[in-house]
């Protein structure tokens, strides 16, 4: 891997860059969710994205038509890793910690290896089952080992770290879904139908939130522009293409190592710009997160292509 970084650099460092924009995107979500309601950002954040991903969608459409009889499996795909995945995330990153939450979402590859056994039947090695427990031991640590230890973690904090994890699940059993689909249809093309999807079905929550608090909208300031265009513009478009380019150049298992710098990114600028702590208990969780991924997909292929602009 290393000869092929130095030959091909270029394809590395435009993945690297996606995973340095989905790092930093937890903290960017977080800070946005103070001016925004959850519903109301997710609508702007996938109505934009849509808007901005159309021309590619079409494109890809006069090549491949959409066949009726995908819709609801399509349709069904979008509502997991968009509708379901972002409620959780937003309702969870307003709960716990950026840290806590880029942390807990490498359970997204662990889950992915869980899910390809469980229900396609994929060969799974005992090595990957004892990286999954080790994953599973490490997410409870960090959720609940400092509320038992001196009650350092407040409820709102631990029903933030579940959501995060359920925003995992949601996106994985969307992916394992979209597995066939993604034999058929183009990454894009899937992910673009998400984005519809999640634009529809944020309409009427979205509705509810202003008619609750109409002044919210006098309330945004630069900042929290700035965060709605990072998230769009950056997290779900940017990075897209960053990392399905530099993955059509690589491989998956090479891409998939540098999955560890988001964690790295989120936890250094939520230090630095959201002034959150680490604690022993979480570094010891972190750890076993970490060996718990790269034991839990050893020598794993991917189980989908990755169409990751769901993210955060």
């Amino acid at each position: 891997m290393y000869s092929q970084i130095i030959k091909k650099p270029i394809p590395y460092i435009a993945i690297i860059f996606a995973h340095l924009i989905w790092g930093a995107n937890f903290v960017v979500a977080k800070m946005t969710l103070q001016e925004f309601p959850p519903m109301s950002l997710a609508l702007l954040r996938f109505a934009l994205a849509s808007l901005l991903l159309a021309p590619f969608f079409f494109a890809e459409t006069k090549k491949v038509k959409i066949d009726k009889k995908d819709l609801p499996k399509l349709i069904t795909i979008g509502i997991l890793i968009i509708t379901l995945n972002i409620l959780f995330f937003f309702e969870g990153i307003k709960r716990t910690t950026a840290v806590d939450a880029s942390i807990l979402s490498l359970a997204i590859p662990m889950l992915a290896v869980l899910f390809g056994w469980w229900f396609l039947k994929e060969k799974v090695r005992l090595i990957n089952l004892f990286g999954i427990v080790l994953g599973l031991l490490g997410g409870i640590i960090i959720i609940s080992l400092p509320q038992m230890i001196n009650g350092g973690i407040t409820s709102s904090i631990i029903l933030g770290d579940i959501l995060i994890i359920l925003a995992s699940i949601s996106w994985i059993a969307g992916a394992t879904i979209s597995k066939k689909i993604l034999d058929k249809y183009s990454s894009l093309t899937v992910t673009a139908i998400a984005f519809l999807v999640g634009t529809v079905s944020f309409l009427i929550p979205a509705a509810i939130e202003y008619v609750q608090n109409p002044a919210w909208i006098n309330q945004i300031t630069i900042l929290g522009i700035l965060g709605l265009i990072y998230m769009t513009l950056l997290s779900s478009i940017s990075a897209y293409f960053l990392f399905e380019w530099g993955l059509s150049k690589t491989s998956v298992i090479d891409a998939d190592l540098f999955q560890y710098i988001e964690p790295f990114i989120a936890t250094s600028l939520a230090i630095f710009i959201l002034k959150e702590t680490i604690s022993i208990p979480f570094l010891f969780g972190a750890l076993l997160i970490v060996i718990g991924v790269y034991l839990g997909t050893l020598a794993k292929k991917a189980h989908h292509k990755h169409h990751k602009a769901h993210r955060v």
